[in-house]
């Protein structure tokens, strides 16, 4: 597997933003996250279940094309739309960091976007391919039956 090059990456005393091309990842730091990875870790089954659980509702690890659109407000608060999930909230202190950061999203959310359109005309694309292929192999199997059949009734 090879490892996903990074396009951006800020860091704040609370948790540490990396982008790539694919994906969003967010990293706690701190003594919360401390407490929430010696908990699971101590037990093995809270790391199933847990582990899924707060990943339900608070996801931190999000791929580029499951994000509907990215919007910063005046602070430099920025919100990551999510579908099925509620929106992430991360509030960079620099707002330099976070305008650099909307902007490389949003091209990232084109991309992948242009990208599943793309992957979406060409599975038509091969569908109808097939069809066809399907319709003209039924149509010369049509006529070697009635091919067949005429020579059946002259013997």
């Amino acid at each position: 597997m090879s490892k996903a090059i990074t396009v951006f990456e800020v860091e704040t005393p609370h948790f540490k933003i990396r982008l790539s091309e694919d994906m969003l990842n967010i990293d706690l730091k701190g003594s919360f996250k401390n407490e929430i990875e010696e908990a699971i870790e101590n037990k093995p089954v809270l790391k199933e279940t847990v582990g899924k659980i707060l990943g339900v509702f608070v996801p931190l690890h999000v791929r580029i094309s499951d994000i509907d659109s990215v919007d910063m407000d005046e602070t430099g608060k920025i919100t990551v739309v999510l579908p099925h999930h509620r929106d992430i909230v991360i509030p960079l202190e620099r707002k330099e960091d976070a305008e650099k950061l909307v902007e490389k999203l949003k091209q990232l959310i084109s991309k992948a976007e242009t990208d599943r359109l793309q992957e979406i005309k060409a599975r038509r694309r091969a569908e109808a391919e097939k069809i066809q292929r399907s319709k003209v192999r039924s149509s010369a199997e049509r006529k070697r039956q009635r091919k067949r059949s005429r020579a059946d009734r002259r013997v």
